[in-house]
């Protein structure tokens, strides 16, 4: 049973990386591509690191998982946020195309 279980937690993780890197080469702006890198390349990864934590089942393994967990989280955000504000704040169209310089 544990086992489904960890093929489903890695099925289902690599399932949402797969999107997460479609839609980064499908998407038309960096603001869509950026939102879709983060939400589903980190639900993906969270779901790969669950089923590592079930099938390490030790205190110490689980721990470090949890940390990177933890280490995943805290960053994700804040980098998605940081190039969004970076991309806002240059003369760059929001269809992609770059504006003309004067």
């Amino acid at each position: 049973m544990i086992d489904i279980l960890k093929a489903l937690l890695i099925l289902g993780g690599g399932a949402f990386v797969l999107i997460a890197a479609i839609g980064i080469v499908r998407l038309p702006d960096l603001l869509t591509r950026m939102h879709a890198s983060t939400k589903a390349g980190t639900l993906g990864s969270l779901l790969i690191l669950a089923a590592l934590a079930i099938e390490i089942g030790t205190v110490a393994g689980t721990s470090k998982v949890l940390a990177t967990v933890f280490f995943l989280l805290l960053t994700a955000p804040i980098a998605a946020h940081m190039i969004g504000r970076a991309y806002a704040r240059t003369s760059v169209k929001r269809d992609g195309a770059q504006a003309a310089k004067e």
